[in-house]
């Protein structure tokens, strides 16, 4: 069958490409802006690309058209669709049609991670955890995990892990993405308002996770954060599968029992050591490069599903010391005469507290905080309020003010701000000093802005007559 993708660029859409190109299927495909590493990806797998939207995809005389959630009226390759009679579907409907229901003879079993945080790095960490107890997963993951190099593959088994978004399907269908999922195991890692473009509250999510949680089989299992107030709402409405929670330890003589079914207790105040423990007995220590309280309850419910589907989890846990995390995840992209410079998909103000408070035990010198506001509730500044408490750890604070945001970051009274790259480039370069860490924050490429400040700091360094580092 020939597919033809609208929207195929995104990390769901691209992966889902190169899915249907591995079960054989001819797969051509459109975006409004082709670009590596996806344009790369795709064009290894053999795909073809047309960049722009206006055309007609009847010039790829498909069999199906496959929809991205970026399409919408208006556009002149869905306006020609639409005229054209062709048969069309959503990403998600297809990605349940044709392989999350798997066959008679060999059902998948379909292991989702849903939540506003920590969906990717948990997704990762499941489908690390799976290949390390030989399962050979399936997977599609909205980033790239450093173990697999991929966004997305078959696998060889029935178990397929899936980041699952709440985000809407098409412009067809304004149900959330997740709900054709169908998962047997499901974790909920959290919940907070998010998507204020299309979500008017909280109240709005937590139905659409509740439909998510209906789909899951009485002998299917849920797992989610004991703490989590916006969730325990969502159980609450009703759950009619196993349920089992999971908790951080506060203090190291906290007891263990009658607490939550999965719990971990810090060996260190960064988090990169921890004990492990089910239902109160002590399975074993991580020892990992991921520092974060966040981190080890990503850990724990990833731990939790692998458990669901026969894992022997002591078995296991030596094998989390060997997990590479997701790109654009606290990814170290550089280091010059002691300046270190991150990379971090920090989306939301809970995100950026998290990862600085990650980040903060680790850093010898100053942490600071670079924030792009780019994710549409960040540039309506829906929750722009919760900003300055999300960078108190934090010793210099910088926004970056787009074109797109529609207030200024200079309203916070918090840091600096900036419109301009290259002057907001100019600035960190004068202020950092050996020791300091630079965590850049955006869901986006924001500009280029690591490689120039890399650059930048090695220009002054020659210019000062010391030794570039690595």
């Amino acid at each position: 069958m020939h597919l033809h993708f609208l929207g195929i660029c995104g990390t769901f859409m691209g992966s889902l490409a190169i899915l249907a190109r591995e079960l054989g299927h001819q797969v051509t495909g459109s975006d409004q802006q082709v670009y590596p590493p996806m344009s790369d990806q795709l064009q290894a797998a053999g795909i073809t690309l047309h960049e722009g939207f206006d055309y007609s995809p009847v010039d790829f005389a498909p069999d199906l058209v496959v929809v991205g959630n970026v399409m919408r009226r208006g556009l002149p390759c869905v306006e020609a669709l639409l005229e054209s009679g062709l048969p069309y579907t959503s990403g998600p409907q297809w990605l349940h049609d044709h392989l999350l229901r798997g066959s008679e003879q060999e059902p998948r079993w379909v292991l989702a991670v849903a939540g506003t945080h920590g969906k990717t790095t948990t997704a990762s960490l499941l489908a690390w955890i799976l290949e390390a107890a030989g399962m050979s997963p399936g997977f599609l993951i909205g980033g790239v995990p450093g173990n697999f190099g991929v966004s997305a593959r078959l696998g060889q088994t029935p178990f397929f892990v899936i980041e699952a978004d709440e985000y809407d399907t098409a412009f067809f269908d304004k149900r959330s993405k997740f709900v054709h999922y169908t998962p047997r195991t499901l974790i909920m890692n959290n919940l907070e308002y998010d998507h204020a473009d299309i979500f008017p509250d909280l109240v709005a999510i937590q139905r659409q996770f509740h439909h998510l949680m209906r789909l899951v089989p009485g002998s299917g299992r849920v797992i989610y954060p004991q703490q989590d107030t916006a969730l325990q709402t969502v159980l609450e409405q009703g759950c009619w599968s196993e349920r089992e929670d999971f908790g951080l330890l506060n203090t190291q003589d906290q007891p263990a029992v009658q607490a939550a079914e999965w719990q971990a207790r810090k060996l260190d105040q960064a988090g990169s050591s921890f004990v492990v423990l089910h239902r109160g007995r002590v399975l074993g220590e991580v020892h990992w490069e991921l520092t974060g309280d966040h981190n080890i309850s990503n850990a724990l419910a990833a731990l939790a599903a692998a458990r669901h589907v026969g894992v022997d989890v002591k078995a296991v846990l030596p094998t989390l010391s060997e997990f590479r995390s997701v790109k654009r995840r606290m990814e170290l992209v550089g280091e010059v005469v002691g300046v270190r410079v991150y990379d971090d998909f920090a989306h939301h103000p809970t995100a950026i507290a998290t990862t600085l408070a990650g980040a903060r035990p680790g850093c010898s010198g100053r942490l600071f905080a670079v924030i792009e506001p780019r994710s549409n509730t960040m540039r309506l500044g829906t929750l722009r309020q919760a900003l300055p408490d999300s960078v108190k750890v934090a010793d210099q604070v910088c926004w970056y003010q787009s074109p797109q945001m529609s207030w200024s970051p200079a309203e916070l009274g918090v840091g600096e701000n900036f419109t301009d790259l290259q002057q907001l480039c100019r600035w960190l370069v004068d202020q950092v000093q050996p020791g300091d860490h630079l965590l850049l924050m955006s869901n986006g490429s924001f500009g280029g802005l690591h490689q120039q400040v890399l650059a930048a700091l090695q220009q002054a360094n020659r210019v000062n007559g010391q030794e570039v580092g690595a």
